[in-house]
């Protein structure tokens, strides 16, 4: 299986087997089964289906040069699913017990994960009310599934490779007091039309925007970091914050605890707005800006169309050094070539 897997486009291929778990008000969790991949069977009024009444997790298992296989901080998955869980009025479920579920089906797939460091395992919890009715309200059934699928690098044009990002303040990928901040299917279903019109546009990605000021939020599906010489002339390193639109990223958590730790510059939970980066570019103070999530790990940015104008940003010019140290660090320690308490090991 694994010897074929050189040339995946991402999320396309699936392992032999998933895993199940019902629920209902009636009678609450059902038993975990882990069973050969199958279509699922699902009733046509289905509250997942009419009102989106679902959300999914995203996270990797990767087989280290010494052949034992590591997942990469699971346990902030599982808190972000059960957040995102309780926002979507679907049931909460025990994080310790899930995991253990997902370990136990990656157990089972494990030949499934590629052997290779530039592929990996990727992990698609997905979490679907089931109530047959077209009442909109709290599901009182609901089915959590999980599936795997070995993938590549996620970006066709490469691992590493800079992306041009198309910012067009019209559209908006979420809002304050809405669910930006859960990993709903609604939230990308939704992107998918600024994303063709980025493409029509020359560019890979879109950069989101909000606001009258046009905050600089997020870059595509990953969160986004700044390193720059900052209004104060610090050296920063700079991500907008946890405020309700943005996604807290496990990459992006990770980057943040790894530059602090780092302690070279200074790093920022703060607003960036595209006014910002445009006096900064003028000043030439912007040094890097790269994305950063679970699928394209580290991503840098090479230019902005804003305004019908192609903003250059200089990252790879600069060497993308702290977006490469960060990408090394990261795949190091998922790898299993840095020991660190952030992986869980299969057993």
């Amino acid at each position: 299986r694994s010897s074929d897997l050189s040339n995946l486009v991402f999320g396309t291929v699936f392992t032999d087997h998933m895993l199940t778990i019902e629920w209902s008000l009636e009678h609450g969790w059902e038993k975990p089964e882990i069973k050969p991949l199958q279509n699922l069977s699902l009733h046509p009024a289905s509250s997942a289906l009419h009102y989106g009444v679902e959300l999914f997790e995203g996270m990797k298992a990767y087989r280290g040069e010494d052949d034992k296989i590591r997942l990469f901080r699971p346990r902030l998955n599982m808190d972000r699913m059960l957040r995102s869980a309780v926002r979507a009025s679907l049931p909460t479920f025990d994080k310790e017990e899930l995991l253990e579920c997902i370990l136990k089906l990656v157990e089972v797939d494990k030949e499934w994960v590629p052997y290779s460091t530039s592929s990996s395992l990727y992990i698609r919890p997905t979490f679907i009310g089931t109530e047959p009715s077209l009442g909109v309200k709290k599901p009182s059934k609901a089915l959590l599934y999980v599936i795997l699928s070995p993938v590549g690098p996620y970006f066709s044009s490469g691992s590493f490779n800079p992306v041009s990002l198309w910012a067009d303040p019209k559209f908006v990928r979420a809002w304050k007091g809405g669910t930006g901040d859960c990993k709903m299917g609604g939230n990308y279903g939704a992107s998918i039309y600024a994303q063709s019109e980025a493409v029509k546009a020359g560019c890979q990605q879109v950069l989101w925007l909000y606001g009258e000021d046009y905050q600089i939020t997020e870059v595509g599906t990953m969160n986004l970091f700044l390193y720059w010489i900052n209004e104060d002339g610090e050296e920063e390193l700079a991500t907008p914050p946890l405020d309700g639109i943005i996604l807290p990223g496990v990459t992006r958590q990770s980057i943040l605890d790894l530059a602090c730790k780092w302690g070279q510059f200074k790093v920022s939970e703060r607003h960036l707005t595209m006014n910002d980066l445009l006096t900064a570019l003028k000043e030439n103070r912007v040094k890097e800006m790269f994305g950063s999530g679970t699928a394209c790990v580290v991503c840098p940015v090479s230019k902005i169309l804003y305004m019908d104008e192609d903003l250059l940003i200089p990252t790879m010019d600069n060497g993308a050094k702290i977006a490469n140290r960060c990408l090394k660090e990261l795949v190091d320690i998922q790898y299993g070539r840095q020991p660190s308490n952030w992986v869980h090991l299969l057993s």
